[in-house]
């Protein structure tokens, strides 16, 4: 790890103020990833500002939403009695990540900032273009087996890593982020990027800007969520598949329906016409399979990963099934 300024900030100007003037600067909070990244090297910020002290912590409810500050623990929205009550699909997304006591220190906002856990990435003998554009991509050709099935790239195919941010794809929320150009407003679906021709670029921050909040519009998906996520083992490890799933129910007619994979590409993958195909219809096995089915148009493997294109749909099945009751 390189030598590096570190100074704390005290309210959001002067976060964004401080990094804009820092030139190759970052912000951290938990540091519970990128510790790890500048231990190994895969990143080397000159100027740390510690966020900490900010006012962003609060979880409000009005008439319309429920707002998260981006520096609330994951361990407290987990736990907190409005999220569990209005939105459980977030709760249980939230407690299937990482363990407890990274919870206990990771934040929304460094949650939605996590960069992939490919193992090429991490390891700066190798190549990889998400860390060195231009280098290749060892997991193409290479060991596979945790890596994409969709919106990958001849650049990259690696999967993000958060499951919080499945759930917050599924249920529509909408970031609040401030920079020296104001605050603006990003749909929690547009906010992190495939990789494209440029896998170096995780997300659509702006230079210097600051991740506020995150809100959750109202919805009736309390009663029917599930989260499922499938892994090689019950703890602290990451998704091979993961399934947000939310609906609307009327007796057994979907009214709504509300599906995210995790797993499975380079950000949150919304399953936008498994839920067109699913609205109006009955919650049934048949239903399901077929959403599922739909699901898997344009899937791809890289040999390790071929599995993934059975486990997917049948995870989307299992967490239907879970949803509505039928199992």
């Amino acid at each position: 790890m390189i030598n590096f300024q570190y100074v704390r900030a005290s309210t959001v100007k002067e976060a964004i103020g401080t990094l804009a003037k820092a030139g190759d600067g970052q912000f951290i909070a938990g540091g519970t990833n990128l510790v790890d990244l500048m231990k190994r090297g895969v990143t080397a910020p000159q100027k740390l500002i510690d966020i900490n002290n900010l006012p962003l912590k609060d979880v409000k409810s009005d008439k319309t939403s429920i707002t998260i500050g981006a520096l609330a623990l994951n361990s407290d929205v987990s736990e907190n009695e409005l999220i569990i009550k209005q939105q459980p699909l977030l709760s249980m997304a939230l407690k299937s990540g990482a363990s407890p006591q990274l919870r206990n220190m990771a934040t929304v906002g460094g949650n939605m900032m996590q960069r992939t856990r490919c193992p090429y990435f991490y390891d700066t003998a190798m190549p990889c273009n998400k860390r060195k554009p231009g280098s290749g991509c060892g997991a193409i050709g290479g060991y596979n087996r945790m890596h994409a099935i969709f919106g990958t790239s001849n650049q990259c195919i690696a999967v993000h890593p958060s499951d919080m941010c499945v759930a917050l794809t599924a249920l529509e929320a909408t970031v609040t982020v401030s920079g020296p150009k104001g605050s603006r407003k990003i749909p929690f679906g547009d906010f992190h990027k495939l990789p494209g021709q440029n896998p170096e670029k995780d997300n659509i921050l702006q230079k210097g800007e600051l991740i506020e909040s995150v809100s959750i519009p109202e919805n009736d998906f309390a009663k029917n969520s599930y989260y499922l996520k499938l892994r090689d083992r019950a703890s602290y490890a990451f998704a091979l598949v993961s399934v947000a799933a939310a609906l609307s129910l009327d007796g057994q007619t979907i009214k709504a329906c509300r599906l995210a994979m995790g797993g499975v590409a380079h950000k949150p993958w919304r399953l936008s016409e498994a839920e067109k195909f699913l609205a109006g219809k009955k919650a049934s096995a048949e239903n399901f399979e077929q959403a599922a089915k739909l699901s898997m148009a344009g899937a791809k493997s890289f040999g390790y990963n071929d599995f993934k294109l059975k486990m997917a749909p049948a995870a989307i099945v299992e967490a239907l099934s879970k949803a509505s009751g039928l199992s």
